[in-house]
């Protein structure tokens, strides 16, 4: 067995982090905007949340 096969590469990582986090921003905004009623506020909320989660995601992956 190859060491690519239990290994998962950086570029995977990122890719499984990215396409997590925007489904994920995606259904916070929803829930900002709609106890907040302001694009504005869920905007920032949800840039926010991509950020700080997709960081924290990134890093348990590589520890992983």
């Amino acid at each position: 067995m190859s060491n690519k096969s239990i290994r998962e590469g950086k570029n995977r990582s990122i890719i499984k982090a990215i396409t997590y986090r925007v489904s994920a921003t995606i259904a916070t905004f929803s829930l900002a905007f709609i106890f907040t009623g302001s694009l504005e506020i869920a905007s920032q909320i949800g840039v926010l949340d991509f950020i700080i989660k997709f960081t924290i995601y990134y890093v348990n992956e590589r520890l992983w």
